[in-house]
């Protein structure tokens, strides 16, 4: 075994041994800053307020760094976000990723909108970046079970060009699609399996 390889190894094992030692004191932070609106366990309760439940690590320290260079429209998160470190997101970051994704809706949706919703997601391909299942992965977000009003309030902000991505491809994705297509496809995915 190289010596080389064996500094690496060691480095690794230090590297995860403080990430693990990490994860509870983040668990706390969390917990201390985030519920109040993202709720328990990071499903949200709250009128406009995403579920972080689920959602990808690099995903959602992307958004964070987004917000704490403010170039999300969100004052308060703006705010929340201006005096995190780089290893601060990494933290929360972590954590909000071992979050278990939401639970199915209790109500089973409007069958003729899910309808036109999932017709809607084929037509433009959703499924080509946020995945099969709608879960997201990596820098793209999971979309199935996430809050229908803030899923409505973002495709609308998407269209209408006041909600940027990390490109314009949402934008563009969006931008044929009527107000009441928004809607069925957020119902859609606000009820997706």
């Amino acid at each position: 075994m190289s010596r080389l390889f064996v500094i690496a190894a060691l480095a690794a094992a230090g590297v995860q041994t403080a990430a693990a030692q990490n994860k509870p004191a983040y668990a706390d932070k969390f917990e201390a800053n985030c519920v109040a609106c993202h709720g328990p366990q990071g499903r949200s309760a709250t009128a406009l307020t995403p579920s972080l439940a689920g959602q990808p690590s690099f995903y959602a320290i992307t958004q964070i760094f987004l917000f704490r260079e403010g170039r999300r429209d969100n004052p308060l998160m703006i705010a929340v976000a201006k005096g995190m470190s780089n290893e601060d997101m990494r933290g929360y970051a972590d954590h909000i990723g071992t979050l278990p994704p939401p639970d199915a809706p209790a109500s089973a949706g409007d069958a003729a909108r899910i309808a036109r919703g999932r017709a809607l997601a084929q037509q433009h391909h959703c499924t080509g970046c946020h995945g099969p299942d709608l879960a997201g992965g990596k820098q793209v977000p999971r979309l199935a079970r996430q809050r229908e009003d803030y899923l409505q309030h973002a495709l609308h902000g998407f269209r209408a060009g006041r909600r940027i991505g990390y490109t314009q491809a949402m934008n563009e994705a969006l931008a044929g699609l009527r107000p009441e297509q928004l809607d069925d496809l957020a119902h859609y995915l606000a009820h997706a399996p």
